[in-house]
C-alpha cells in the first residue's frame, strides 16, 4: 500500500513527508484493518511533522481523523462486519487495567497510545485497530464530512461535557473554528443560548449562519454572564477576562493542548464564588460514541475542503498557513493514488 512517511521532522515548506510503498498490515485475532476512504489534516499533524512535538514512533505515518470501510475482522471479532462503515481517531490504545481506565477516564491512562504519533495513521490506504477502539459511523453524511467528527467533533463533545451545561443557561465560546462550529450546533439544539467572541470576521460570519445568539470581538461588551465557558486558543493572557464573565460557580473548560502563560491577579474576583477551571486531555471512547450518535441524528454541518492523496505535501503548507476554510479531507480512491 502507499503512504506518506515521516522520517525526519522539518518545516512543511520543505516538505519532510516521503511517499513509500509499505506492506499491509495483518489482522490479528481482536483486530479489524480499515479500507481508508478519507482521512483529516489537523494541525496536531503539523506540530508533530514540524518537530513542536517529538516523535514517539520514527519513521510514522501521520494522521488521526481516518473514515473508510472495514476490509478484514479477526477471528474474535463480532462488533463489526466486514463492508461496515468504521473510523479510527486520535486515541488508539489504553492499557484497560490502571485506576483511570477502570473508572472511565481512559484518556489519562499513562500507557495510551495515539493514531499517527505512537502507531501508524491515515496517511495511508489502510489502517488496523482493536475493534474496541473504532467507532461505527452513520448513514447521513459522506465520508469526507465525517472525517472532522474524530478529531474536532470528539473533542468538542468532551469540552462540552466538561462544561455541564444544561437547557436554558448560557455557554460562551471562545474563539471559532470547526470545533467550536460542532458545540454550537449540539448545544442550540438542547436549548442552550451561545455566545461567540473571535477576532475573524470569517468567523464570526460562520457562527453568525450556525444561530448563535450572539457574536462578536474580545474588545467588544459582552452582553451577558455566563454558566460555562470553553476557550479555544493558546492565549493564556485571556483567560481573566474570561473569568470575568462567570457566574458564580461557573466552569470555564480550557480546550488548546498548549497555552502561554496564565496569570490570574485577582482571585477574589475571578476565582472566588466556585468558579472553577478544567483543561481537555484526549477523548474516551464514550466521547466518540456519543458524539457520533449525535452527529448522525442531528446531521450536523461540517465545513471541509477536500484534496487528493499525492497532493498531501502542499495541502500541509497550506494548512500551515490557515488557507483552509474548514477541514482539509484527503480523498483516497484509485485515481489520486499514483
Amino acid at each position: 500500500m502507499k503512504a506518506w512517511v515521516l522520517e525526519k521532522q522539518g518545516k512543511v515548506e520543505t516538505k519532510p513527508l516521503i511517499k513509500k510503498e509499505i506492506p499491509v498490515s495483518e489482522v490479528r485475532k481482536n483486530e479489524i484493518r480499515i479500507k481508508i476512504k478519507a482521512t483529516g489534516i489537523c494541525r496536531t499533524d503539523l506540530h508533530e511533522i514540524e518537530g513542536d512535538l517529538p516523535l514517539h514512533k520514527k519513521p510514522v505515518i501521520p494522521g488521526h481523523q481516518i473514515v473508510g470501510i472495514v476490509d478484514e475482522i479477526g477471528k474474535e471479532v463480532t462488533s463489526f462486519k466486514e463492508g461496515e462503515l468504521a473510523g479510527a481517531a486520535w486515541l488508539y490504545s489504553s492499557c484497560g487495567s490502571c485506576k483511570f481506565c477502570v473508572s472511565g477516564r481512559e484518556n489519562l491512562c499513562p500507557d495510551t497510545k495515539f493514531t499517527g504519533w505512537d502507531v501508524d495513521g491515515g496517511y495511508t490506504e489502510f489502517i488496523v485497530i482493536d475493534a474496541d477502539f473504532a467507532y461505527h459511523l452513520g448513514e447521513n453524511h459522506s465520508f469526507a464530512e465525517q472525517v472532522p467528527f474524530m478529531c474536532a467533533g470528539i473533542t468538542g463533545y468532551r469540552g462540552y461535557r466538561l462544561a455541564e451545561i444544561k437547557k436554558g443557561e448560557k455557554l460562551g465560546l471562545f474563539g471559532f473554528g470547526p470545533t467550536a462550529a460542532f458545540v454550537l450546533q449540539i448545544a442550540k439544539a438542547k436549548d442552550i443560548e451561545c455566545f461567540v467572541a473571535t477576532r475573524s470576521e470569517h468567523n464570526q460570519k460562520s457562527a453568525k449562519e450556525l444561530k448563535a445568539d450572539w457574536v462578536g470581538d474580545y474588545d467588544d461588551k459582552f452582553p451577558v454572564k455566563l454558566d460555562a465557558a470553553i476557550f479555544y486558543p493558546p492565549a493564556g493572557e485571556l483567560i481573566s477576562y474570561v473569568l470575568s464573565l462567570l457566574e458564580p460557580g461557573g466552569k470555564l473548560i480550557l480546550s488548546p493542548i498548549y497555552m502561554s502563560p496564565i496569570e490570574i491577579k485577582d482571585y477574589t474576583g475571578l476565582l472566588w464564588m466556585e468558579r472553577n477551571i478544567k483543561s481537555v486531555a484526549n477523548i474516551t471512547r464514550k466521547d466518540g460514541i456519543e458524539f457520533l450518535k449525535i452527529a448522525d441524528e442531528l446531521k450536523l454541518k461540517s465545513r471541509v475542503e477536500t484534496y487528493n492523496f499525492d497532493d498531501i505535501p502542499e495541502t500541509l503548507i497550506k494548512v500551515s498557513k490557515g488557507e483552509i476554510d474548514g477541514t482539509a479531507v484527503v480523498e483516497l480512491d484509485s485515481s489520486n493514488l499514483s
